[in-house]
């Protein structure tokens, strides 16, 4: 049987289309880093310049920090603007810790430039969906937070209909397990309502599926796979916090006294943060950091032997599989 040339070029041609689409892979590079806590941390601006030094050289498509940066007192000016001078797109989350010192939850947002406490935004052709899991539970609800409202979770729910590509969601608090108590409870009071809205979306939509939550607070380095969901804590930059039970003075009389809570804390020697990696092949990537204790370790103060193996100055180089079938 002969075919004309005109007929076998347009066989090729839809060959080759079907070949390159099952084959292309996007992949988009993210820094990112939690819990820099500039009030509490005596060298923050150390820390925070050599986060965006590293970046600068790293060239993500974006940075993001998963919350507790700072409160918007004219002294944390220099460090906000550190962190604004990063070229690239730049992301925050807003913590617990950002309502500290009487500021309200709009203050931070609008400190930030912010349009919400809560957005979406897409890059590389991927769906990131930023969380706040600081809304009262009740309307006279007092002290710190760890909630996601109605509003906010129908907004979600919407959000993750219209969203295309493998989605990625970072929030401060965990919605995963809590390290303090692997198994028993999470990090925000309604985490097992919001797993039931990622796990119903992705039964629906295979293609859009949620792949990875990030977030902070804790201070741990862990990560679990919970029914094809990441659930990855970064730890801080700056310390583990261990309460006044392990009060133990670190630098000098002179810094605890401008500082009066890093007594209570272990600190990291070096800034701790990651290069995460996400690929439609399958894969995240996380760079990995190690750094030590300034000063005498958790264990050597007492602190429970069972939180030893999230409570480390470091944080783990992983590579972690997806399926986005």
């Amino acid at each position: 049987m002969k075919y004309s040339l005109s007929i076998i070029l347009l066989i090729s041609l839809f060959f080759f289309v079907d070949c390159s689409s099952k084959k292309e892979v996007k992949t988009i590079k993210i820094g990112m880093c939690s819990d820099v806590h500039l009030p509490t941390m005596y060298d923050a601006e150390k820390r925070i310049t050599t986060f965006i030094d590293s970046m600068n050289m790293a060239k993500p498509d974006f940075i993001i920090e998963l919350g507790d940066f700072g409160i918007p007192e004219k002294k944390y000016e220099p460090y906000f603007s550190i962190w604004n001078s990063f070229p690239g797109p730049k992301y925050h989350v807003i913590g617990n810790h950002e309502m500290d010192g009487g500021t309200s939850l709009e203050e931070a947002v609008a400190y930030r430039e912010m349009n919400n406490s809560y957005y979406a935004f897409s890059q590389n052709g991927f769906p990131f969906i930023v969380l706040d899991g600081n809304n009262k539970k009740f309307p006279d609800q007092k002290g710190y937070k760890s909630f996601m409202g109605k509003e906010q979770l129908s907004w979600l729910q919407k959000e993750l209909i219209s969203a295309e590509g493998p989605v990625v969601i970072f929030s401060h608090q965990g919605i995963g397990t809590d390290p303090n108590n692997p198994g028993e409870r999470y990090s925000i009071e309604n985490a097992e309502e919001v797993r039931n809205i990622f796990e119903n979306h992705n039964k629906a939509n295979k293609a859009n599926r949620i792949i990875a939550c990030f977030n902070g607070h804790t201070h741990h380095d862990f990560a679990e796979e919970v029914n094809g969901i990441w659930y990855i804590t970064i730890n801080s930059m700056a310390y583990k916090w261990l309460g006044d039970e392990y009060e133990h003075i670190r630098y000098s009389e002179e810094v605890d006294k401008d500082f009066k809570w890093i007594k209570f804390t272990a600190p990291y020697k070096d800034p701790l943060f990651t290069v995460v990696e996400i690929s439609t092949a399958g894969f995240i990537k996380m760079s990995g950091k190690n750094s030590s204790y300034v000063g005498p370790s958790p264990w050597e103060l007492g602190y429970p032997e069972h939180l030893r193996k999230f409570v480390r100055p470091q944080i783990t180089e992983r590579v972690m599989e997806f399926s986005m079938e």
